[in-house]
C-alpha cells in the first residue's frame, strides 16, 4: 500500500512555538537548563510509551526540545494499526534514541486526534521543537518509513540543532515489543508471513497464511492474517482519486463501489465500506448482488467477529439481502 503524504515538508505550528527559529532557541535553552540541574537526557527515558491529553505538554512538547517525538495515531479497532505499532516499536529500539515513539490511542483522546488534524488511521506524526510535522497516514513498507524516519532525523539536526541521545542497551531492550511465547505447530510460518509484512512482500504474506491455512482452515490468526493481507494486496499501487472518482461516476459499477470499500478499510472508515457495499448488495442482484456480499464478508473478517460494528453491519446485510 503506498503511504499517503510521506514528506517532511509540511508544518503543522502548535500554540507553543510560533517559528523554527524560536523554537531552536526554545530547545537549546531546554538543553541548557537539563544540563545545569544535572537531569538526564530526555531520550535516556523510554523509546516508547503510551501519552493521553493530560501528559502530552510533559511527555511530547518538552521532551521535544531534546529528541525527535514520533506519534502514532492508533485504535484497537483499527487493524492496520495493529501491523504498524510493532514495526514503529521495533524501529525506535533500532534507532536507540535518535527518536522516541508516544503512541496515542484516539479512541480515548479525542481532543489530540482534531487538533493535529487527523483525518484517518494509522496517522503518523512527529513534535521537534514543539512543531509538529505531519509523515504518513496508513500503512507503509518498512523501506519508505525508514526513508521518512531518517529525514525527521536529518531535519530535527539541521534545523533545530536536535540529535537526540544514545541510549543503553536496557533502555533499548525496555522500548521493544515484547517477543511472542510459542502458541501452537504453526509459530514458523506465523513468523514467516510477518516478517514478509515487514518487507512489503504482501503476496509472501499471503502464502504464508495460505500454508498454514491447508493445515488448519479454521486457524484464527491465519485467518485474519489472511484478509488483511489480501486487502493490503488489493490496495497496493492504486489511486485513490481514481477509484473513487470512477465509483462515483458509475454508481452502478459494483467493481468500483468494492474497490472503494477497501479503501475505506483500510484508511480505517469501517462504518463507511460496510455502508456502501450493504447499499450495493441492497440495490444490486445475481452476480453482482453476491460479489458485493462476498467481499463485505471477506471485510468483516479482517475487523473480526467480535466488534460491534460487524454485528451491526451483519444485521443490515440480512435485511438487504431478504
Amino acid at each position: 500500500m503506498q503511504p499517503r503524504n510521506m514528506s517532511m515538508s509540511g508544518v503543522v505550528d502548535l500554540a507553543a512555538v510560533k517559528a523554527a527559529g524560536e523554537a531552536k532557541q526554545k530547545a537549546e535553552q531546554a538543553r541548557a537548563e537539563a544540563a545545569r540541574r544535572g537531569a538526564p537526557p530526555a531520550a535516556a527515558g523510554r523509546l516508547v510509551f503510551d501519552v493521553d491529553e493530560a501528559g502530552f505538554e510533559d511527555q511530547v512538547l518538552q521532551r521535544s526540545a531534546e529528541v525527535p517525538v514520533v506519534i502514532d495515531f492508533w485504535a484497537d479497532w483499527c487493524e492496520p494499526c495493529k501491523q504498524l505499532g510493532p514495526l514503529l516499536e521495533r524501529l525506535a529500539a533500532e534507532y536507540a534514541g535518535r527518536f522516541v515513539l508516544a503512541k496515542v490511542d484516539v479512541e480515548a483522546n479525542q481532543l489530540l486526534f482534531q487538533q493535529f488534524g487527523v483525518q484517518s488511521i494509522p496517522a503518523v506524526f512527529a513534535v521537534v521543537a514543539g512543531q509538529a510535522l505531519p509523515l504518513f497516514q496508513g500503512a507503509a513498507p518498512e523501506a519508505q518509513i525508514r526513508q521518512v524516519l531518517d529525514q525527521l532525523v536529518q531535519v530535527a539536526e539541521q534545523r533545530f540543532g536536535i540529535v537526540g541521545a544514545p541510549v543503553s542497551a536496557e533502555a533499548a531492550e525496555e522500548g521493544a515489543p515484547e517477543p511472542e511465547q510459542p502458541a501452537g505447530p504453526y509459530d514458523g510460518v506465523l513468523s514467516l508471513a510477518h516478517e514478509a509484512l515487514d518487507r512489503g512482500d504482501l503476496g509472501g504474506a499471503v502464502q504464508a497464511y495460505k500454508n498454514v491455512l491447508a493445515e488448519d482452515p479454521a486457524h484464527p490468526e491465519a485467518k485474519l492474517g489472511l484478509a488483511q493481507a489480501e486487502l493490503l494486496q488489493r490496495v497496493q499501487g492504486v489511486d485513490p482519486q481514481a477509484v473513487r472518482k470512477a465509483a462515483a461516476d458509475a454508481p452502478g459499477d459494483v467493481r468500483a463501489q468494492i474497490a472503494v470499500a477497501d479503501l475505506d478499510l483500510v484508511g480505517g472508515h469501517v462504518e463507511d465500506a460496510f455502508g456502501r457495499l450493504i447499499d450495493t448488495v441492497r440495490r444490486t442482484a445475481g452476480e453482482d448482488k453476491n460479489a458485493a456480499r462476498v467481499r463485505l464478508l471477506e471485510l468483516f473478517e479482517v475487523i473480526g467477529a467480535d466488534d460491534p460494528r460487524v454485528s451491526a453491519a451483519r444485521t443490515a446485510l440480512s435485511r438487504a439481502l431478504f
